[in-house]
């Protein structure tokens, strides 16, 4: 083109993953109460991505100090916070999470180092799975933790009362509870990612 003349126009969109509005809708069904976009972009890019995506929030512009600020506040605001990411910028944000997920294929080296978790592709469909699972495992843990104290618990009573022999004490209690908390926790590999029309 010339200065006063134009020739022709480029425009560059970003494209949205299918499965990126699916994700945040299945958040929403499990019980995440508000989900936000943080991003560098300008904000009419920012804000037709969020309503594509469907998200409660977004906040655009934003500098690696932004993001963080971003996070402490909606920590104040609304407790836990887990925040996903994959670029340099995001490493900041991901340290302050209560929660650091990275994005294993589309993540820099930084954001990996600085995540709590690093999911091996970059398929945000993972998310409600991995909120899902973490949900199960928790409470495994907890079934693990006080059904094997309960249990020492009547054990060690037991004993010098005469209600239970010293072999059967050690047997329940050391390599019984060892293979009922193994067991239990067995469970968790029965927890499977929904398969998505999109994937």
């Amino acid at each position: 083109g010339t200065e006063s003349e134009l020739v022709g126009l480029v425009a560059i969109a970003d494209e949205v993953r299918p499965a990126s509005r699916r994700a945040v809708e299945r958040l929403h069904e499990l019980g995440v109460d508000h989900v936000v976009m943080l991003t560098g972009d300008n904000t009419g890019t920012a804000r037709a991505i969020a309503e594509d995506v469907g998200v409660d929030e977004y906040r655009a512009e934003l500098l690696p100090e932004d993001k963080v600020e971003a996070i402490e506040s909606l920590q104040r605001e609304y407790g836990s916070v887990a925040m996903v990411g994959d670029g340099i910028n995001d490493a900041p944000a991901l340290a302050t999470a209560d929660v650091g997920i990275a994005m294993g294929a589309a993540g820099t080296d930084t954001a990996l180092e600085t995540a709590d978790i690093a999911l091996m592709g970059d398929d945000v469909g993972k998310l409600p799975y991995l909120y899902a699972l973490s949900h199960k495992a928790n409470g495994v843990i907890r079934q693990n933790i006080w059904s094997s104290l309960g249990i020492k618990a009547v054990l060690a009573l037991g004993v010098p009362l005469g209600f239970v022999s010293v072999a059967l004490a050690v047997v329940v209690g050391d390599m019984g509870m060892s293979l009922g908390v193994t067991g239990n926790a067995m469970r968790l590999s029965r927890v499977r990612p929904e398969q998505s029309a999109d994937s």
